[in-house]
């Protein structure tokens, strides 16, 4: 076995931590800060962050292949220009709840972008039930729903074959496969891959490696796992300084790198204090396995 390595590296501390993005023309890693809703961008060369406000809860962030950011942003999808800081709505959607907001997305090898939305929390504890839905947004700026009444959609990853699309919807604490025709971008078939054990908590962001394993961040469960698609197995744990760990994703100059994104809302005052890493990015090495560069949305 490798010696597994786990360091902060961004001490900003955000709020919801989520989406990290390796961008490689940049040595960056972005992400969003949905709860301070931000979009931040940390150069691994100088250490710095820098950040973009915008005016709504930000779910997700991706790449364009024609440089800034396509972003998923209260109901709607949107470009982000990094050096001008203007935000351009392309499609907006759910205009009809508006206690729903975008979570996570991510590029599929085509190129299309896919993010899904849940339903925010009225009071704490209280939200209600099978309101999100998971869309695609093409490079025409068409959207198409691909899943509906899902709770929290979360994490998702395309198998290194392009023929299955992963999917998370936290409150089925499950990671779900699905048949994927790369060619039309439509989902089919559901099945449960993963069950979570009691430890492991809730399923949050996800990502595929290099061998076509997913890891899966665990929220108030303090680790990643890794799950075998074929077996449907868990074949490792990584416990990392904070309980809310938000997502990951792969970077650093050949991809052997993990960062792992986290957060301090949701902790109280006792757990805050135990926890001083909460809502800071972590970067793993050694784990002996590499990821695999970020599609880019193409439009």
């Amino acid at each position: 076995m490798c010696s597994i390595k786990i360091e902060s590296v961004v001490k900003e501390k955000n709020r919801m931590g989520e989406c990290p993005v390796w961008e490689e023309r940049e040595n960056a890693l972005v992400y969003v800060d949905i709860n301070s809703q931000k979009v931040c961008r940390w150069n691994s060369v100088t250490n710095e962050v820098h950040s973009v406000s915008v005016d709504a809860r930000v779910g997700s962030v991706a790449l364009r292949k024609c440089g800034g950011y396509v972003i998923a942003l209260g109901t709607r999808f949107a470009f982000l220009n990094w050096e001008t800081e203007s935000v351009t709505t392309i499609a907006e959607l759910e205009q009809d709840k508006p206690n729903n907001r975008f979570n996570d997305g991510k590029v599929d090898p085509k190129g299309r972008f896919f993010a899904g939305t849940m339903a925010e929390e009225t009071e704490p504890g209280v939200r209600a039930r099978r309101q999100g839905a998971l869309y695609t947004l093409f490079p025409d700026y068409s959207v198409v729903k691909q899943l509906d009444q899902v709770d929290i959609s979360n994490g998702l990853d395309w198998s290194l074959d392009h023929r299955t699309f992963f999917h998370i919807d936290s409150l089925a604490y499950a990671v779900h496969a699905f048949d994927y025709d790369v060619h039309t971008g439509k989902i089919a078939c559901c099945k449960v891959l993963y069950q979570l054990e009691k430890e492991e908590q809730m399923p949050d962001g996800m990502c595929i490696d290099a061998e076509g394993k997913l890891w899966v961040a665990c929220i108030d469960g303090g680790r990643v796992i890794r799950i075998d698609p074929e077996t449907g197995k868990r074949i490792q744990t990584v416990k990392l300084p904070a309980s809310r760990i938000t997502s990951c994703c792969f970077g650093g100059k050949d991809y052997s790198e993990m960062y792992v994104t986290s957060a301090y809302d949701g902790l109280d005052k006792a757990a805050l204090a135990t926890e001083p890493r909460a809502g800071e990015i972590f970067k793993i090495t050694g784990l002996g396995v590499k990821g695999i560069p970020q599609y880019s949305y193409v439009a």
